[in-house]
C-alpha cells in the first residue's frame, strides 16, 4: 500500500530533523513526504531542505499564511495545502505533527492493520512525552481514540468524510463522521511515539474557547457539552478550562456559528456519546 504523508511545520527547526530522521529509517518508507513550512520564522525552511535534497521522496511546500496560530484551523489549512501538491494514487494518507519520533516499524504495522481489515477507515499509536527523564502516555483522550498529532486514513475513508475540517475539534470530528459511514478506528498500544512537544504548551486564552465552539459546531447540544467540558478541564487538572469551554460553547450558539457536521451526523454523534457514557455508569 502506497503511504502519502503531510507534515505542517511551523517553527520546528529544532524538532521536525528529528520527525523526519523517523521517518526516513522506517522498515516500509513512505510513498511520498510533503513538508509544509507554515510561516516559519526560525530556520525551519533550511532544515526541511537539507531533507529534500537528501531524500527523493521528501518535499518542501512554503505557506506564507498570516502568522496567527490557533490549535485546528491553521494546521488543517497547512494540511491542505501540502495535500493540494499531490496526486490521488495512494492508499493511505497520514498527517503527522513536526515534532514525532516514531518507531521504525510504525508506518508497516499501520499497513499492516489496513490490509488485515478492510473496515479500518483509521489507524494510529499512542503519544508519549519525556516526564522525569522517562517517557509515560500523554493520557488526554481515551484510548479508542487518535490523536491528531499522528491520523493516518485510508483512501476510501478520508474521500468519505470531505477530508479534514479546518476547525479545533477536526480529530474528533473526522473519527465521529468516519463511524456515521461505517468505518473502524483502530488503535494499537504496541506504537509508542515520542510527543517532543506535549500538546497545549502553546494554546492561548482564545484557543481554548474554541473548544467549546467545537462542540457546539459538532452538534453536542448544551448537556453533552457540560459533560465533556468537565471530563477535558479535569484530564487537563485545570477546572477553569471548563468555564472557557462552556463560554465558547454560549458564544457559538449566541453568533449561530455554522454547524461542522449534517443534522443526520450529529443525530448519529449524541447517541453515540450518551452509549459511551451510559456503558461507563451501568455495570
Amino acid at each position: 500500500m502506497d503511504v502519502y504523508i503531510v507534515i505542517p511545520c511551523h517553527n520546528e527547526a529544532t524538532l521536525i530533523s528529528q520527525t523526519l530522521d523517523s521517518l526516513v529509517v522506517q522498515t516500509m518508507l513512505p510513498k511520498k513526504i510533503v513538508v509544509v513550512n507554515d510561516h516559519s520564522t526560525d530556520n525551519s525552511e533550511e532544515v526541511i531542505s537539507a531533507f529534500a535534497k537528501a531524500y527523493s521522496f521528501i518535499t518542501l511546500v512554503n505557506s506564507n499564511a498570516e502568522a496567527q496560530h490557533l490549535p485546528g484551523s491553521k494546521v488543517i489549512q497547512a494540511f491542505q495545502k501540502g495535500l493540494e501538491t499531490l496526486d490521488d494514487h495512494y492508499d493511505i494518507i497520514c498527517k503527522f505533527d513536526a515534532d514525532l519520533i516514531f518507531p521504525p516499524n510504525y508506518l508497516e504495522t499501520i499497513i499492516s492493520h489496513f490490509k488485515q481489515n478492510p473496515k479500518a477507515g483509521m489507524v494510529g499509536g499512542f503519544c508519549y512525552i519525556k516526564k522525569q527523564e522517562q517517557w509515560v502516555l500523554e493520557n488526554l483522550t481515551n484510548k479508542d481514540h487518535i490523536r491528531g498529532a499522528l491520523k493516518a486514513y485510508r483512501k476510501d475513508c478520508f474521500k468519505q468524510i470531505n477530508g479534514l475540517k479546518a476547525a479545533m475539534g477536526w480529530d474528533t470530528i473526522d473519527e465521529l463522521q468516519s463511524k456515521y459511514h461505517g468505518w473502524h478506528i483502530i488503535t494499537d498500544e504496541k506504537l509508542a511515539v515520542k510527543h517532543l512537544k506535549p500538546t497545549g504548551n502553546t494554546y492561548t486564552k482564545a484557543a481554548k474557547y474554541k473548544q467549546g465552539q467545537a462542540f457546539y459546531g459538532m452538534r453536542y447540544g448544551f448537556i453533552l457539552t457540560a459533560i465533556a467540558s468537565l471530563k477535558l478541564a479535569f484530564r487537563k487538572r485545570k477546572i477553569g478550562f471548563f468555564f472557557d469551554y462552556m463560554s465558547g460553547y454560549f458564544r457559538a450558539k449566541r453568533y449561530k456559528q455554522p454547524y461542522l457536521v449534517t443534522k443526520e451526523e450529529g443525530i448519529f454523534i449524541r447517541k453515540l456519546r450518551w452509549q459511551g457514557i451510559i456503558s461507563k455508569i451501568t455495570p
